[in-house]
């Protein structure tokens, strides 16, 4: 089991998972990554919109991805599972943002 200290756009808090430190890591430098890249470009957005936007932007990686994989139209099921991980991956992001 594996734990990761987060503290990103102006929030701190700590996770357990089952995969370990190395893994949770690599997940969160690559959100980081993807934050970093919002936050360089000039727009003016606060931070709720910074994270809607990176787990967005993560999910359509996701997306590409899969579609290498698969024939993406005829892949309806993973659309939807997709859309309720985008949507639980935002009420998180909020609820993390309004503990402030």
């Amino acid at each position: 089991m594996g734990k990761l200290s987060i503290n990103l756009l102006g929030t701190l808090f700590s996770i357990n998972a089952s995969e370990d430190d190395a893994y949770l890591e690599s997940l969160l430098d690559n959100y980081t990554q993807v934050v970093n890249k919002i936050q360089s470009n000039g727009m003016r957005l606060n931070d709720l919109q910074i994270a809607i936007l990176a787990g967005i932007m993560v999910t359509d990686e996701l997306f590409r991805e899969r579609a290498k994989k698969t024939d993406y139209k005829n892949n309806t099921a993973s659309d939807d599972e997709a859309e309720k991980q985008t949507i639980e991956m935002i009420k998180k992001l909020e609820q993390a943002l309004n503990a402030k």
